[in-house]
Order: structure tokens, then C-alpha cells, then sequence
């Protein structure tokens, strides 16, 4: 596909990140969208930017649980429905969990499947013979650089990311030998500057394993973002004109990838490594937090104490005059 003038793109996760950078920059180009999101107010945020941006481009909207089959294929006969037809459909929606393997909860792990995988599954599988019907239609997949290389205390995450890499590339395979006019790209961004940490799930038997504290896991993912999701938004969209098979985003992306390549098993040595060093650092960060808890804990016990002779003593003055 190489351009997106009077096309018709569906974008997953449109409410945020690289879904609403996606529909931004599509919408410059002239492409008519039909946005989902499980986030209602994000994705009117999205909305509105895109009508102000381009007045004359199309836009329907559908509030979203991709990991709803039926609410899927409904949204794909709705947006066909809306708007003639559709060409490219991203799906891009995601979330993160980290979690040891031992302390995962099986609520948890369907969680992030059925959003990270199954939500992929349905948006191709719902919209692939629209796309078909199109003669010029593209699928493209969000992976992830970690569906490139693995870590630990991320097992849930990886096996999506991995899942959706085979899935998509498969895919490609199949649409090649089909040869009906569709195609598929598969995208694996590094660290892309959105919310995914800040509303990701940290599990408790991390805490002290890998992170000082839920939130000191957060902000540690979230250091290494390190692209925008803008410029992510404008990589996937090169990758689709060029009809690339596999789109990297961001040099972290790249090192990962060459990492997988030359050390195909090796690497897990230096990621181990470099986790126990990250690990050690969380551990006197939880321990140093929780010595200054207990010292504030007993200050502010003795000021209490404190306070409450004071208040006891004022209380027997009182009574002993009102009586």
C-alpha cells in the first residue's frame, strides 16, 4: 500500500500512544478511521483531534474490549458498515503484566491474553474478508521487543508478544501464497513513551524480587522508554508503504533483535546477569524504604503518645474543675 488517501483504517487502543499517533498522522494523510478503545474518554480526546485536524476525513468510534469476539466482529461489520469498506486495520491495543511464574495468578494471565493475543486473533479474523473484499488491504500486528528476546518477571508478557510475532508472521505466509491483494506487518516496538507502564499490573511476589515496590516497578519499565509515539506511529506507516514483513521501532529495538540473532541462547546469560544487578539494587531500595517506614512509624507513635498525655492530663484538669 503505498498511500493512505481515501483509505479506511481501524485502529485498536486509538484512545492513547501509538493507536491515537496512528490515527493522527493516517488522518493527515486523508484516511478515514474507525477508532476503538476501551478508554471512552481517551478515545473522544483522539476524536476530537482528528475532526480538528482533518474536517473532511470520516471518523466513527466504538468503545471497546478487544477481547470480546463477538464485540470484534460487530465492530467490523459496523465500521464496513459506516464507511464502505476498510483497508487497514492495526491492532494495536495492549497491556503488560509483571509477575513471576510461581505467583501468577491464572486471572492475570487470562487477562493479559485475551488482550494481548486473543484481541489480535479477533481484529484479523474479524476483518480479514473485508479486507479481501477491499483488493488493497493490510493487517498490522503490535508485538514487541519483548516478543524478540525474553526476561524474567515478565513470562505472561513475552509469551503474548511471542504468540503475536508467530501468529502474524504465519499470517504473512499465508496472505503471500493467497496472493488476494491483503498483507501483513508485524511490529515490535522497544521502550515508546505511553501509558502501557503507568496502567500496567505488578504483582505483589515481585516486590522485593525484582522491585523495591509496585509503583518503583512501574517507574522502572518506564525508564526505558525512550521513543515517542509519534515517531513510532511514522516507522509503522513507512513499514506499511514498503510492505515490510517486520517493522523495529526504536534502536533498543534494533539491539535486541541483533542480540537474539548472534546469541540466540547466550543472551539469557547476560540478561540474568544484568537482572541480578537491577534485583540487588531493589532490594536495599525496599529495605532502606521500609527501615525509614519504621523509624517514621515510631516517631510519629511517640509524638502520638505525646499527644495523647497531653490530652489526657488537660481532660482530668477539666473534669476535676467541671466537677
Amino acid at each position: 500500500m503505498k498511500h493512505f488517501d481515501n483509505k479506511v483504517a481501524a485502529i485498536t487502543g486509538a484512545g492513547s500512544g501509538m493507536g491515537r499517533a496512528l490515527a493522527v498522522q493516517l488522518a493527515g494523510a486523508g484516511c478515514h478511521l474507525a477508532l476503538a478503545d476501551k478508554n471512552a474518554l481517551g478515545l473522544a480526546e483522539t476524536e476530537r483531534i482528528v475532526r480538528a485536524l482533518a474536517p473532511k476525513v470520516r471518523v466513527s468510534t466504538r468503545v471497546l474490549d478487544v477481547g470480546e469476539r463477538d464485540a470484534v466482529f460487530a465492530w467490523a461489520d459496523e465500521t464496513v458498515l459506516a464507511h464502505g469498506r476498510v483497508n487497514l486495520v492495526f491492532n494495536n491495543a495492549g497491556v503488560a503484566l509483571s509477575s513471576t511464574i510461581e505467583g501468577m495468578s491464572y486471572s492475570d494471565l487470562e487477562w493479559i491474553v485475551n488482550i494481548n493475543f486473543w484481541g489480535v486473533v479477533h481484529g484479523t479474523k474479524a476483518f480479514l474478508p473485508y479486507l479481501k473484499a477491499s483488493g488493497d488491504g493490510h493487517i498490522v500486528n503490535t508485538s514487541s521487543v519483548f516478543g524478540l528476546f525474553a526476561q524474567p518477571g515478565m513470562s505472561a508478557y513475552n509469551a503474548t508478544k511471542y504468540a503475536v510475532r508467530g501468529f502474524t508472521e504465519s499470517l504473512r505466509q499465508e496472505l503471500d501464497m493467497m496472493k488476494c491483494g491483503v498483507s501483513a506487518t508485524c511490529v515490535h516496538p522497544g521502550g515508546i513513551r505511553t501509558n502501557i507502564a503507568q496502567s500496567s499490573r505488578v504483582a505483589p511476589n515481585m516486590v522485593g524480587f525484582m522491585v523495591a515496590s509496585e509503583q518503583h516497578g512501574k517507574d522502572e519499565f518506564e525508564k526505558f522508554f525512550i521513543t515517542t509515539a509519534d515517531d513510532a506511529a511514522r516507522t509503522i506507516l513507512n513499514g506499511v508503504r514498503r510492505n515490510a514483513r517486520r517493522v523495529l521501532i526504536g534502536r533498543d529495538a534494533r539491539m535486541a533483535d541483533w542480540l537474539a540473532r548472534v546469541l540466540p541462547a547466550a543472551y539469557q546469560s547476560l540478561v540474568v546477569l544484568q537482572a541480578r544487578r537491577e534485583a540487588a539494587k531493589a532490594r536495599k531500595r525496599a529495605h532502606r524504604e521500609q527501615s525509614n517506614g519504621l523509624v517514621n512509624g515510631l516517631s510519629s507513635g511517640t509524638a502520638d503518645t505525646r499527644e495523647q498525655t497531653r490530652n489526657n492530663n488537660t481532660g482530668n484538669s477539666n473534669q476535676g474543675e467541671t466537677a
